[in-house]
């Protein structure tokens, strides 16, 4: 059997024979060409055997070089598949996330470690605002808006239909004698958030329940911010049930009520048009929307 030739003649056979220059493999392998054809030619001594010809311009493959260089090449790639799934560090790519403060703090910053574990390369930076309608920062790659979705984005995905329901704290609940009755809640305190002013006549009117208008509201302009003021045992209010949901699984807050509100917005994901990630973008569209994290 003869013995194996060394690995930088074989590296410099495959270079040659795969540019079909010495001076080409040199510049890949950075040597001279010089070190290229002595090693080159130590390992046709080693074999015994004639590997090129030598022109005046290059070099040309003998028939029995033509034989070694495909396995030796197929080779070299094996190696370096091999090296590359075992040791490789993966690409990690950061995907900047914005989102409303409720959902960002309420629905999926409580989920993202499922994400990670699905998509361990990809790194999520989150922000959060009050209300946005546009993607005014370009460092933005995605963003999770709530409303009718006619924005004028064309890459637009819907996260599921809303709905929201009376809670409250339930000691609040059990101040009542005889316990809440929604007329009583609507006439006592309420804890209004922004952009959610007609809820209540809303909620009255599809269930044709007479409510009175609430007159001692206190306002809050996140979801976030009214829960943590019912949790503290403050009045009631009218809260989507995805942002409520680990309130009431809690025990922190109670939904007295079987009414559910169909919210007539919802929450989008949007993202920008000229995001540079667009895998990242079509992952965390995929698991956001079919995973439950939407829903």
């Amino acid at each position: 059997m003869t013995r194996l030739p060394h690995v930088i003649w074989l590296r410099a056979f495959e270079a040659a024979a795969r540019h079909a220059s010495f001076s080409a493999a040199a510049d890949e392998l950075a040597l001279t060409p010089a070190a290229v054809s002595q090693q080159v030619r130590m390992l046709e001594q080693h074999l015994r055997v004639q590997l090129f010809h030598r022109l005046p311009r290059g070099v040309e493959l003998t028939d029995m070089g033509q034989a070694y260089a495909q396995p030796i090449r197929k080779s070299f790639r094996d190696m370096q598949a091999a090296t590359d799934g075992l040791f490789r560090v993966p690409r990690r790519q950061t995907l900047k996330v914005r989102a409303s403060i409720s959902y960002a703090a309420l629905v999926l910053a409580p989920k993202l470690r499922a994400f990670r574990a699905l998509h361990p390369d990809i790194d999520i930076q989150l922000s959060t605002a009050v209300w946005s309608d546009r993607m005014d920062d370009a460092s933005i790659d995605v963003d999770i808006r709530y409303g009718t979705g006619d924005w004028p984005e064309s890459r637009i995905w819907s996260l599921g239909l809303e709905r929201a329901s009376v809670v409250c704290h339930p000691d609040y609940a059990a101040s009542f004698d005889g316990g809440p009755t929604l007329e009583a809640l609507a006439a006592a305190d309420v804890v209004q958030v922004t952009g959610s002013e007609v809820d209540w006549d809303r909620l009255s009117a599809r269930f044709d329940l007479d409510l009175p208008v609430p007159t001692q509201r206190i306002k809050a302009d996140s979801s976030l911010i009214a829960l943590q003021m019912l949790a503290s045992g403050q009045g009631s209010a009218i809260i989507m049930r995805r942002f409520a949901q680990r309130y009431l699984d809690q025990g922190l807050l109670v939904s007295p009520f079987p009414y559910e509100l169909p919210m007539d917005q919802g929450f989008y994901l949007i993202a920008r048009e000229d995001s540079p990630r667009t895998d990242e973008i079509d992952r965390f569209r995929d698991w956001l929307t079919s995973s439950g994290a939407a829903a």
